[in-house]
């Protein structure tokens, strides 16, 4: 079997058993399977995550993370080797980040020497509610000196094999934007007697847009509302109006700027309708940031990969890492293909081992 095959093979095997979250029994009782005859020491610091550490002798070490868990989605790409699991897909490209790891993981096992030692994390709960941060917590990374770590993401916006990143601003903090508005219902005839919802929520609207609009072009940020719902009947006055949307951003300040400004355009709105006015956000992830000294290295020891000339306005957990220690983030292109978490996602699996020689270059020459 040659290397292109077996990275292949792995990603279709891990493919057909999709699981969610953090319950990942068959994706951790098949990435063992793997590891477990290799020349490394397994162990699972938090529910759902399997690390593999390859000791080369040295006082630190470099790690490579993929993330495990697949989306809740009907799969209907036709494929010899779809989800076995109803309901449950790998969507997302997870299934071929774990095979490129798994493929370096093999790899490694036939090394005598590396300039570093090499932690490999595998971790659950991307799409959810954050399993690398839980990951950072648990002192895997102190207990094995890792001073830098490396991810990638399958990218169908770029040519299939392109690899690509960037310094600084990737990927976006974001979180949601939930907005309920109370006022009182009356009949429209009466509507003096009401309080107007659906007034103060288009009022709250144009001034959130006029919020982001205000930034200078050269920030990097989102403020958009997907939708709107307000009243039940056409001749009475509103009495409830939600809206729904998101920020997105990728400096903190920036982020946290525009969240403070939503609640005192609140507090504004309430005050001139005498509605109640509630905004919600959840906590999100930051932003993926790769920083420069990072990068440089790795181009400095020869590794090549295109540049990207814009950031990408969407969120990955791996910035958890990244808020712990250095680590730099790459896209993988896929070519022509379906959307991301898309019931028919697929892709030309030529791709693989591109992005498992991405791996293979680092660990050899970083």
């Amino acid at each position: 079997m040659t290397e292109t095959e077996r990275v292949i093979q792995f990603r279709r095997d891990l493919h057909r058993i999709p699981e969610l979250d953090r319950d990942l029994p068959e994706t951790m009782a098949y990435l063992t399977s793997v590891l477990g005859p290799l020349r490394c020491t397994l162990s699972t610091p938090i529910p759902g995550a399997l690390c593999a550490f390859f000791d080369f002798g040295k006082a630190d070490a470099i790690a490579f993370r993929s993330d495990a868990d697949a989306l809740p989605i009907q799969e209907k790409t036709g494929l010899p080797f779809a989800s076995a699991h109803p309901g449950k897909m790998h969507a997302c490209g997870h299934d071929a980040h774990m095979a490129m790891v798994l493929d370096l993981a093999v790899w490694l096992d036939g090394q005598k020497d590396l300039p570093h030692n090499v932690l490999l994390l595998f971790q659950p709960a991307e799409e959810t509610t954050g399993g690398a941060k839980d990951l950072c917590r648990s002192g895997i990374l102190e207990a094995h000196h890792v001073r830098c770590v490396f991810g990638l993401h399958l990218w169908p916006e770029l040519p299939a094999g392109v690899i690509a990143s960037r310094k600084r601003e990737l990927m976006s903090r974001s979180c949601e934007v939930s907005v309920t508005v109370t006022g009182r219902s009356s009949h429209i005839a009466k509507a003096q007697e009401g309080l107007d919802a659906l007034a103060a929520g288009v009022e709250f609207y144009r001034r959130a847009v006029a919020l982001e609009a205000a930034l200078p072009p050269t920030v990097y940020r989102l403020l958009k509302f997907g939708r709107m719902e307000s009243g039940t009947v056409r001749n009475a006055v509103s009495g409830k109006t939600v809206l729904l949307g998101s920020l997105r951003a990728f400096e903190d300040d920036i982020f946290f700027s525009l969240q403070d400004g939503l609640r005192s355009i609140a507090k504004e709105v309430e005050a001139e309708t005498g509605c109640t006015i509630d905004v919600h956000t959840n906590d999100g992830y930051p932003a993926v940031w790769n920083p420069d000294g990072l990068y440089d290295q790795v181009k400095a020891a020869g590794i090549s990969f295109a540049e990207l000339t814009d950031p990408v306005m969407i969120s990955e957990d791996f910035s958890w890492y990244q808020r712990h220690l250095p680590g730099l983030f790459f896209f993988l292109g896929c070519g022509p293909s379906p959307a991301l978490h898309a019931d028919d996602f697929r892709f030309d699996e030529a791709i693989l081992a591109k992005g498992a020689a991405l791996w293979r270059q680092i660990a050899e020459k970083f």
